[in-house]
Parts: C-alpha cells; sequence; structure tokens
C-alpha cells in the first residue's frame, strides 16, 4: 500500500512531497519524490487521556463545579454511570470510538472506571474496530492486571501505594491525574513515581524543580480545564522540561476530537504548532510505549490523509500551521490503521 502526497516526515514533520510505502501494517519506506497528489499526510492521533465511559452522558452537568462532576464515588458522572445498563454503555463507547477513528485517531490512553466490569465492558465496545487501545483500570489491583496499567484517580482520592507497587511489578503503565484542583496532590502523585501524570494546571517552584530532576511526562487536557473552571496548564514551561500530550479527557464535558484538542491548545498556549501536533501524536505514543504516532522507516502505518484542497486547507502557506489551527473531521480523506 502507497499514500501519496505532502508527507510530514519524523518528529519535526518536515513537510515533504513524496510517498509512504506500507507493507505488513508497518511503514516499510519514506520517499521523496515528485507527486501530483493534494493529500496531507500525517501520523494519526494519539489521544493521551481519555475517559470514554461518559459517552453515555455527553453534555450533563452544565454549571456543576468539578467535584460535582466527577469526583468519585458521586460525582454525577459516577451516578450516571452506575445507572447505565451494560448494553447502554457499549454501545455509546462503541459510537464514540467510532467517531475517533474517523476523527483521525489511531490510538487512545483510557481511564476506565468500573473494575474489572469496567475494562471487560470497553473491551466488548472495542471488538471490530481498529483504534489501538491502552486500557488503564481502576479502582482494583484486579482491574490493572485486567487491563494494560492502573490509572489512578489522585493523591486526593488514595494513596494508591499498593496500587503502584503491583503495576510496576507486572510491568504495566501508571498514570495519575495531579494538579489538576491544585497544587496540594502533586508532590504525593510524584511520590509514587508514576508513567505519566494528567492535568497539572496549578504548580509550585518545587514541582518545576522535580520536574526537571525526574522528567516525567505530562498529559495536557485544555478544553477539559476550560469546561470545569479549573485554570491554564502552564504549557511552555513543561514542554522545557519534559514530553508533552494532549488528552480529551472526558466525553461527557468534550468530543473527544483531537483536531479541536490541537486548534484550542495553539491558541491558549505559547507553543509551536510543530509543538502541538507532536503532543497530539509521538509524545502520546512515547508515554504509552506503543510504536505510532511518527512517520518514520519502522513504525506501525496507522496515517491520517487530508484533502489539501478542500475549500478549508486550499491555498495554506505553512502546512503544519495548517493541520493544527484548521484541519477537522471534514477535510479527512482516509484514515490508515495497521495497514486497514
Amino acid at each position: 500500500m502507497e499514500l501519496e502526497g505532502t508527507i510530514l516526515r519524523g518528529r519535526d514533520f518536515e513537510p515533504i512531497d513524496g510517498r509512504v510505502v506500507l507493507e505488513d501494517g508497518e511503514i516499510a519506506a519514506v520517499e521523496e519524490t515528485s507527486t501530483d497528489s493534494d493529500n496531507i499526510v500525517l501520523p494519526a492521533f494519539v489521544n493521551a487521556h481519555t475517559h470514554i465511559g461518559d459517552s453515555i452522558a455527553k453534555e450533563a452537568g452544565g454549571g456543576l463545579s468539578l467535584d460535582e462532576l466527577v469526583a468519585p464515588p458521586d460525582g454525577l458522572k459516577h451516578r450516571l454511570l452506575r445507572e447505565a445498563t451494560r448494553e447502554e454503555l457499549i454501545g455509546a463507547m462503541a459510537r464514540s470510538l467510532q467517531f475517533m477513528e474517523q476523527a483521525g485517531t489511531g490510538a487512545f490512553i483510557e481511564f476506565r472506571e468500573g473494575g474489572i466490569e469496567g475494562v471487560e465492558t470497553i473491551e466488548t465496545a472495542l471488538d471490530g474496530q481498529d483504534i489501538e487501545s491502552v486500557i488503564l483500570g481502576r479502582e482494583t489491583v484486579e482491574a490493572m492486571e485486567e487491563a494494560d496499567g492502573f490509572g489512578a484517580s489522585g493523591a486526593r482520592d488514595g494513596e494508591f501505594g499498593a496500587e503502584r507497587t503491583a503495576t510496576a511489578n507486572a510491568g504495566k503503565l501508571f498514570g495519575i491525574h495531579a494538579g489538576e484542583r491544585d497544587s496540594a496532590d502533586v508532590n504525593p502523585a510524584l511520590d509514587l513515581d508514576p508513567d505519566f501524570l494528567v492535568h497539572m494546571v496549578h504548580l509550585e517552584d518545587l514541582h518545576y524543580r522535580r520536574l526537571d530532576d525526574e522528567e516525567t511526562p505530562v498529559v495536557l487536557c485544555p478544553r477539559s480545564n476550560l469546561v470545569t473552571g479549573v485554570g491554564t496548564a502552564p504549557a511552555r514551561e513543561l514542554l522545557d522540561r519534559t514530553t508533552v500530550a494532549l488528552g480529551t479527557d472526558n466525553v461527557m464535558l468534550n468530543s473527544p476530537s483531537m483536531f479541536r484538542e490541537m486548534a484550542f491548545a495553539a491558541k491558549l498556549y505559547d507553543v509551536s504548532a510543530r509543538e502541538v501536533l507532536r503532543m497530539a501524536t509521538v509524545a502520546g505514543a512515547d508515554i504509552a510505549n506503543l510504536n505510532g504516532g511518527v512517520i518514520e522507516p519502522g513504525r506501525d502505518g496507522r496515517l491520517l490523509v487530508l484533502d489539501g484542497e478542500s475549500d478549508n486547507l486550499a491555498g495554506a502557506e505553512d502546512i503544519v500551521r495548517a493541520v493544527v489551527r484548521r484541519a477537522g473531521v471534514a477535510d479527512v480523506t482516509d484514515v490508515v490503521l495497521g495497514g486497514s
């Protein structure tokens, strides 16, 4: 299989005219050559933080505080999840996953509520879909053992030492929310030596010094932080210290569209378009130890093709900037996930 057009090659997304050659679901070659195609070929997105179970309750809870919306065990989302039937949850999640694929997401990292049953539910919703999943179980060690790792709600909700130890012993991924409401839970989260942190809106000098030393990766969710009113993460300061990825967070609050997340991040944060595109692709792949997120030989063939001559993108002077700040689902001509 070959894809031609303007290829955004490597971690710097260097635009070249040429083709990507795929063999057995892997990028076999990236060839620079003349082409008549107006397509733009880039890595499929890696959505580094989701709560797909919230698909059952889109736009619920307007006007509620963060704790009222999502705090366990009795925040609105948790009550609605308990009230929904398994069939309702599976159907709602499957539709969100289909939308994510259509909108160019090739992989995602999910914090999955509901223990073992929650993990099994999203695995059922994923059946027959090509999107790559990294499922982090929550609430119990048994859920972690069933999943790809453990996703902790935050150090203010518990100590999580036993879960961290069990996850490390299993050789799996451990992520935790931190610094979303305030800075009080950042040090306890860092003390757990997590594989990554989510949100990191409220930080103090000590936290920056620790990140300088520890370089713990961070996932930012700018639209979610706006909706819940918790503030704006210091993206520039974080990027200067560690790997930073993007996630869309709760489907209850936001559409799981990485196009929307990129455009918002590019206009909110003091970062370049290339940095935002890196946050939306290879940074998330690095965090989750996935072999995608970048167009290089040997990488998984999870690619997104945009129509560079669409009414929205035609005439773009800076291709990377146009992809990040203005591209959308309507510009997608193909999503290639593992050669399919």
